[in-house]
């Protein structure tokens, strides 16, 4: 009896360790709760974690991090229970086309800093085409992080 006793718990706690082997295992992907039409920025509120039925040829093309699309913007439609491509949201921009902004050059301990109007809308680290306000001249820079746009020498 004892045996017997032993041998079915033995058989329990393996049984469990696998069960809790496969969970930790089972990969796990976002998707929406809700449509989220394209230009709308996607908020946590409106994304589900949901485990993986499927086995994904490209799983880093879908979002799995909370971090990868919370506070982007949606390109396409993404549509409620669907996987959500990394390709279907971009950075929210940060310069929008025809809203004047502080353009900068820097070298060295040199520092010129013009009003320009972008051309194009743009996120961080994005090239922009911008018209100088005062002359015309249209150049292109890189979009800074707080909202301005950085010229390098050509």
């Amino acid at each position: 009896m004892r045996l017997f006793l032993r041998r079915t718990l033995l058989a329990i706690a393996l049984l469990t360790m696998a069960c809790a082997a496969h969970a930790i295992a089972q990969e796990t992907v976002l998707v929406t709760t809700r449509v989220i039409y394209p230009g709308e920025t996607v908020t946590t509120d409106a994304l589900e974690e949901v485990p993986l039925r499927r086995q994904l040829r490209n799983p880093a093309a879908f979002a799995n991090v909370w971090e990868q699309v919370d506070g982007k913007v949606a390109r396409r439609t993404l549509l409620p229970g669907r996987l959500i491509g990394l390709s279907s949201v971009r950075d929210a921009y940060l310069v929008e086309t025809g809203k004047p902004v502080q353009v900068r050059f820097v070298q060295g301990i040199l520092e010129i800093s013009v009003a320009g109007v972008p051309l194009q809308a743009g996120a961080a680290g994005d090239l922009v085409k911008v018209r100088n306000i005062d002359s015309g001249v249209v150049f292109t820079g890189t979009v800074m992080g707080d909202g301005s746009i950085r010229v390098s020498e050509s």
